[in-house]
């Protein structure tokens, strides 16, 4: 299939002087196959090649039960993608003509009219070759995938018996989380994941100057309690109340500005003021950071680096170079960032997570392991920067000292996990709150409308495969029973639990823990002067620390504790007896419903109460609240339509069931 020829002039300015571009796009008539199958599909670009698949009905949806177990067969393979285009002949007589691939995933051997152009292998690089002597009136693009994971394995089999901990993703420029994550699933795709297009001109266009859009000062310095974490920006102290945020969709080409619009809003409208774009996932894209700019939402950037040492090869660290600069170059206009930050928790995970012991890494090997790391992330990445960006500040690696460490509560940013992972209560902060606290968290079900979404009847009891397929902490759902029964119900009670109240329970616990975690942090200023919750969203119906439900991203339960813990005014207070402690009775729930308006009333106080409107995905005024007795409370609901089918739920409701 031929594709249509779209052009669109642009004018880049040289010097003084207007130069007209001609730019090309090529995103239209794309065709894939396995390779050398002979059976070509319809192909959208950009895109990705699980999409591809199932837009044509090859696999089964990968979210849905435990598909995504029968789909690693995708990520052995090698993928073809072809496309034919006709050039004009006033682009052909340009004396400058480029072919510009804003992203290739990951490992592409690149071939125009038969003849090999490019051996991309960076998802996070721009690609850009000098094609006007191969160009054609009729042209055909070929593009071979190779398969990441048989890449990453061969190169960590050649190394041998030299280990880079902890995974052979460490040898890939690619999403890291791809590979799997503890929240997410193993789904490494491949693809033409950005825009592909012809630049023509007759004068290359010099560059812009750069001019800082924000000035911002990251505040370290020694004080009596050791040193100060905070930043200015434009000149004012800002206290940071914010999230961090994750790939949106496994499949990142999935998501529209729209998506992007409703994510943010979440946000937003939950009183955060700072995301951490988290170094496991993307460099977002430009509507991700338009929108929070214009939200007034400020960025803390990690580049893509996350929980695994790095090759030390002169070919590693020139990749590395190019995508750090073109990145920052694509992103430094955008007055929403705030800080560059080299990794996600490697310094932390070599130096207390135990790898010299259980990959049996030699002195000489962890040597070298850690020259590798100082060199690129405390030399290299920053000098770096500071060539295209010298107006924000960076730091090496998020957090400074593992929460293991007394220095943690003292100086830097702090991950505290002694909360979920050490199984410690959420008043732990009283005693252990960092200057600024970037990670923390706890755990909740999605929504229970989404569990229906993605399973079957027979997979809805405690603890199906299908569910557990749908956890992928450590030992999750025994972590959160630890909570369960410290804050909600006794042991006896837990394992009664039906599926739907289990999901019901345990929002409320990451309500109450969310609620009085960031209540503490607060409390602590001007010493603390930040706290970033993990995590806002999610990338797949999961179990997971969100605080939004991956469909529709409708809030979970937390998100209406961190909208009313983030307030500045009123303040509300922290709790001061747990649930299952309250002496609570048969609340006796009345409601009445008026226009888009429920108004409630109870005979007795009533935790938790929990409004379900049959059919309906979005954000009410308020939910899982507290109802005061014979106080009326108005809930209102986003949104047009009959509001019908109204269920109530409250914590006496399910605790006295059982």
């Amino acid at each position: 299939m031929k594709m249509k020829v779209k052009l669109i002039g642009c004018l880049l300015l040289l010097g003084s002087l207007g130069a007209r571009a001609q730019v090309q796009k090529i995103n239209e008539g794309w065709v894939f196959q396995e390779q050398d199958a002979a059976q070509w599909l319809p192909a959208k670009v950009p895109g990705e090649v699980h999409l591809d698949l199932l837009a044509n009905k090859q696999i089964p949806d990968p979210f849905y039960r435990d598909n995504e177990k029968k789909l690693q067969w995708i990520e052995k393979e090698d993928w073809d993608y072809k496309v034919k285009f006709e050039v004009p002949s006033n682009t052909l007589n340009k004396q400058n003509v480029e072919l510009v691939f804003d992203g290739l995933d990951t490992y592409a051997d690149v071939y125009l009219n038969g003849k090999r152009i490019l051996q991309a292998n960076n998802m996070f690089r721009q690609w850009k070759v000098d094609v006007k002597a191969l160009l054609k009136t009729s042209n055909q693009l070929f593009i071979r995938f190779k398969s990441a994971q048989n890449t990453v394995d061969s190169m960590a089999k050649a190394d041998l018996p030299y280990v880079i901990p902890d995974n052979p993703r460490a040898y890939v420029r690619k999403a890291q989380f791809h590979f799997g994550w503890d929240w997410g699933p193993k789904l490494t795709t491949a693809g033409i994941w950005k825009e592909v297009r012809l630049e023509a001109c007759d004068a290359r266009p010099a560059e812009k100057a750069f001019v800082p859009p924000v000035k911002v000062e990251l505040v370290q310095q020694p004080d009596k309690d050791g040193k100060s974490f905070y930043f200015k920006i434009q000149g004012k102290t800002i206290y940071v109340k914010g999230a961090n945020y994750i790939p949106s969709d496994a499949f990142v080409t999935r998501m529209t500005k729209n998506d992007y619009r409703k994510v943010l809003t979440m946000a937003k409208e939950a009183n955060m003021n700072m995301l951490r774009v988290w170094g496991g996932g993307i460099y977002e894209s430009d509507d991700f950071y338009d929108l929070c700019d214009s939200l007034g939402i400020y960025v803390w950037q990690d580049f893509m680096f996350a929980g695994a040492m790095v090759p030390g090869d002169k070919a590693f660290f020139d990749n590395v170079k190019e995508e750090v600069k073109y990145q920052v170059k694509r992103l430094r206009h955008h007055k929403s960032i705030v800080l560059w930050c080299g990794n996600n928790e490697v310094d932390e995970a070599f130096n207390r997570w135990g790898w010299q012991k259980s990959f049996r890494i030699p002195p000489a090997d962890s040597a070298k392991l850690w020259n590798d790391y100082t060199r690129l992330f405390r030399d290299s990445i920053p000098k770096w920067v500071k060539d295209v960006d010298g107006s924000r500040p960076y730091i090496s690696t998020s957090p400074k000292y593992g929460w293991g460490v007394k220095n943690s509560f003292t100086e830097g940013d702090s991950h505290y996990w002694g909360v979920w992972w050490g199984g410690e209560d959420f008043e732990v902060f009283e005693k252990k709150t960092g200057r600024f606290v970037s990670e923390y968290g706890m755990q909740a079900m999605p929504n229970y409308e989404s569990i229906l979404k993605i399973t079957e009847a027979q997979d809805r009891y405690l603890f199906s495969d299908v569910l557990q397929n749908h956890q992928r902490a450590g030992n999750g759902y025994d972590k959160l029973a630890v909570y369960l029964k410290s804050y909600m119900v006794d042991a006896e009670q837990l394992k009664k639990l039906s599926l739907e109240d289990y999901t019901y329970l345990t929002q409320c616990v990451q309500y109450y823990g969310f609620k009085n975690m960031i209540l503490i942090h607060r409390s602590k200023a001007p010493y603390n002067m930040g706290t970033l919750l993990w995590q806002l969203n999610d990338c797949w119906p999961v179990a997971s620390w969100s605080i939004t439900d991956y469909y529709n991203r409708a809030p979970k339960a937390a998100w209406y504790a961190v909208k009313e813990a983030y307030r500045d005014e009123p303040r509300i207070k922290r709790d001061t007896v747990k649930p299952k402690d309250l002496k609570l009775s048969d609340p006796k729930i009345t409601y009445q419903v008026k226009g888009n308006t429920i108004k409630l009333k109870a005979s007795a106080f009533a935790k938790y109460v929990y409004l379900d409107i049959t059919g309906y995905n979005g954000k009410l005024s308020d939910n899982y609240f507290d109802l005061e007795p014979n106080q009326e409370k108005t809930i209102t609901v986003d949104g047009t339509g009959a509001i019908k089918d109204i269920k109530i739920k409250s914590l006496w409701d399910v605790t006295h069931k059982y």
